[in-house]
């Protein structure tokens, strides 16, 4: 099971364990958007779901959605039992078979999930809906170019954001440092918490482990000595050996290959047949359900995705009075300047002719202007930190843009108003 790390690989499997005492996630197996419907962690909505098959073991979206949360928890050995049964089930669905082959792809078996990529294609579901896993598969194997295509259909589909930062690092093992920054942008200004993560692991495998260090330490402090080894090693792997590496936490050693596991990871036969790992699963799986099921928790609503995308969004937690909108507002923030000077009703075209150039970066990216009385700027933002607001402008075209902090003095307002 992925979750049990060996000492090898805890190179704080990056950012995987705890450095200085900070701990800091480690890369998500699954899109967490795919897991659940719900405003919810991956926990919770595994908890949910079994709680759902104590009364109703045969309930197949339950299943599908156990399977998909157990995976996004590092527990690939119980996904594994819950998609297994899932096929049982509803043996012409493509859910079981594309969770089988990311449970394979988790345990960095990627020769073993692709035959259960393409029976679940064979049953009908597109490529967006399995790409981030498959395409995982194939740089596991060191074919890069299959595995962006993949990416990239995956990016219109639930898994985007997962697929944008693999779609990051297979651009950056490829040698392309450039396309892999301004591909992690979008993610950078919607205040993505794994952006500094993969835009260390971007700047490594493009061969600048000062700078990969550099965004580490900036994202948390004093942790860079922590995994600087493991940094530094990263340009003399395979391709594969990279992919798996940074993506899994699958790192070689001179004896061979460490794994994020304690034990090898099970080889899957090629789908529909069974194998005794999945009886011994479906067992388990039975066990789990015919326990006594935790205390029900309140589900939690829905939560609607918000109209814009911001660069970092604060949600109160009650509707502030006036005195403290005005503090918040010039509380002191990091920004993007794009541009300045002392025609305020020049900057809403400038930004349009930006945004052109410019226009996957700048989807749902309001612009703002910062009034003082010699000069207005214009501003994109807030960002949560600078990492964030450096990995925006690395790639951005045309643009001269840099990092500016407004004072608790500054009015800043919405571009046009």
């Amino acid at each position: 099971m992925r979750g049990r790390l060996s000492r090898s690989v805890a190179f704080a499997l990056a950012f995987g364990a705890s450095v200085t005492g900070l701990t800091v996630a480690a890369a998500p197996l699954a899109a967490q958007t795919s897991y659940s419907p719900y405003a919810e962690s991956p926990a919770a909505a595994l908890a949910r779901y079994v709680r759902t098959l104590a009364s109703s073991p045969r309930d197949f979206s339950a299943l599908i959605g156990a399977g998909r949360a157990a995976l996004a928890l590092g527990d690939s050995d119980a996904a594994a039992g819950f998609f297994a049964r899932a096929d049982e089930i509803n043996p012409n669905s493509p859910l079981p078979q594309a969770g089988m082959g990311a449970v394979s792809v988790a345990n960095g078996d990627a020769y073993s999930a692709l035959p259960y990529f393409t029976r679940a294609q064979q049953l009908g579901a597109p490529v967006a809906t399995f790409g981030a896993d498959r395409g995982l598969a194939y740089d596991l194997m060191g074919q890069q170019a299959q595995a962006q295509a993949d990416y990239r259909a995956a990016l219109g589909g639930t898994d985007a954001d997962e697929a944008r930062r693999r779609l990051a690092l297979s651009l950056a093992i490829s040698g392309n440092k450039a396309e892999a920054l301004e591909t992690l942008a979008p993610l950078s200004a919607k205040g993505d918490a794994a952006t500094a993560r993969i835009r260390a692991f971007v700047l490594a495998l493009s061969g600048d482990s000062n700078g990969a260090m550099r965004a580490i330490d900036a994202a948390m402090p004093g942790s860079w000595a922590a995994v600087a080894p493991f940094l530094q090693r990263l340009p003399a792997l395979t391709s594969g050996q990279k992919a798996a590496a940074v993506n899994l936490g699958i790192f070689p050693e001179t004896s061979g290959v460490a794994y994020a596991s304690a034990s090898p990871p099970p080889v899957f036969q090629q789908p529909p047949a069974p194998t005794s790992d999945n009886a011994e699963r479906l067992s388990g799986i039975d066990q789990l359900l015919r326990a006594k099921p935790a205390p029900a928790e309140p589900v939690p609503s829905w939560t609607a995705p918000a109209s814009t995308q911001m660069a970092s969004v604060n949600l109160p937690s009650r509707q502030p009075t006036a005195e403290a909108k005005a503090t918040n507002a010039r509380a002191k923030k990091i920004w993007l300047q794009l541009a300045s000077g002392p025609n305020a009703d020049a900057l809403p075209d400038q930004f349009q002719r930006i945004k052109s150039k410019n226009r996957e970066m700048f989807d749902g990216i309001k612009g703002y202007v910062a009034k003082s009385p010699d000069r207005s700027r214009l501003l994109i933002g807030p960002f949560r930190n600078s990492a964030d607001a450096e990995t925006f402008a690395e790639g951005l075209e045309s643009v001269n843009a840099f990092r500016w902090t407004n004072s608790e003095t500054d009015t800043i307002v919405p571009l046009g108003s």
